[in-house]
């Protein structure tokens, strides 16, 4: 298959989708580590370390999965394909969505 220089402005709304990505998975690792050093949801402070794991791992899956689509996007453009299905932003607000239920759950049980 021929790969063609596409339009800019599609390399472009990929590049700013990629960001996006980027700056989420920086929230989810400041998020993480933030729960981990400032929330005191018990004596032994388990559930904020359950919480600060999830979230830098949520962050680092997000690291790999923004440059993966950014790579599979970018050759889809130029060859003209349909661009493929992600699942990552699915995982994203599952994620978030369990996190803050878990922390939920945690402050009113305390």
């Amino acid at each position: 298959m021929t790969e063609d220089e596409p339009d800019y402005r599609f390399t472009l709304a990929n590049e700013r989708t990629y960001l996006a990505y980027l700056r989420t998975s920086l929230a989810c690792y400041a998020g993480g580590l933030s729960a981990v050093q400032f929330l005191d949801l018990g004596p032994d402070r388990w559930p904020a370390r359950i919480i600060g794991v999830i979230l830098v791992c949520a962050g680092i899956v997000t690291t790999a999965g923004a440059f993966r689509r950014w790579q599979q996007n970018l050759t889809a453009i130029r060859r003209g394909g349909a661009l493929p299905v992600t699942r990552l932003p699915l995982m994203l607000g599952a994620t978030i969505a369990v996190v803050g239920l878990i922390g939920l759950l945690f402050s009113l049980w305390r």
